[in-house]
């Protein structure tokens, strides 16, 4: 976890129903999960295996090794888990190199928050040197602090990614916000005790309690997730 948590924005959210703002990045914060998909295909081609477009929704939002775990015993690729890891983030960290889009919403989300000294976290399954890199491109002082998948002992879809963002920030789960884009980051905010804003990338989400599901972050402001916190509106 990096963190740059200045007093005055720990102090900025003392007052307020809503203590903090957590997102989730690829599929959330910014366009990649398309470039997963493509560097899964592009590695496994190179071993002799095609991958088939149904195990997409399988490895989407979920932790490398899992994801890359499920691609091995799905394919039988003669690789071990940790080469395959190396494999991935070499593609991945090259692909982004080019440039990194935002979704539709999120350079306006974080104007937002930040004019409005709303404490904002990165929470993510992808690893420290991918965070940075996608951060190069999107901005690091768009968020006071993140959290990356390689450095909590257990990530998504368990809880500890946005426990540990919570406390960094000296929030109640309840009362932070999230941003997620898929099944398995929701689940992992809902068990932190979050209160969820679901923007399904590529599997869909559906409503649950203290769940909003969106169509895109066009839809979500300040004032949105104000009303997601103390239930108004």
């Amino acid at each position: 976890m990096t963190s740059t948590v200045p007093a005055s924005l720990t102090r900025t959210a003392e007052g307020a129903a809503l203590q903090a703002v957590l997102l989730d990045m690829d599929g959330t914060l910014v366009d990649t999960e398309g470039f997963w998909w493509d560097v899964e295909k592009e590695v496994f081609a190179g071993l002799g295996h095609r991958l088939e477009e149904s195990w997409r929704d399988v490895v989407v939002g979920g932790p490398m090794t899992r994801s890359a775990g499920y691609l091995i015993d799905a394919t039988g690729a003669d690789i071990r888990l940790d080469e395959l890891t190396v494999l991935l983030n070499d593609g991945f960290e090259s692909r982004i190199s080019r440039g990194v889009p935002l979704m539709p919403g999120a350079e306006r989300l974080l104007a937002e928050l930040a004019v409005h000294e709303v404490p904002t976290a990165l929470v993510s399954a992808s690893h420290r040197r991918i965070i940075d890199r996608v951060l190069d491109s999107v901005g690091h002082h768009h968020f006071a602090l993140t959290v990356a998948g390689d450095e909590v002992a257990r990530t998504k879809p368990h809880p500890e990614p946005y426990l540990t963002a919570a406390a960094g920030f000296g929030a109640e789960p309840w009362r932070c916000a999230v941003i997620e884009d898929t099944a398995t980051g929701v689940a992992a905010a809902e068990a932190a005790g979050c209160r969820v804003v679901a923007v399904p990338s590529v599997a869909p989400i559906a409503p649950a309690v203290g769940r909003v599901v969106v169509g895109s972050l066009e839809d979500v402001d300040l004032a949105f997730l104000r009303k997601l916190i103390t239930g108004t509106g």
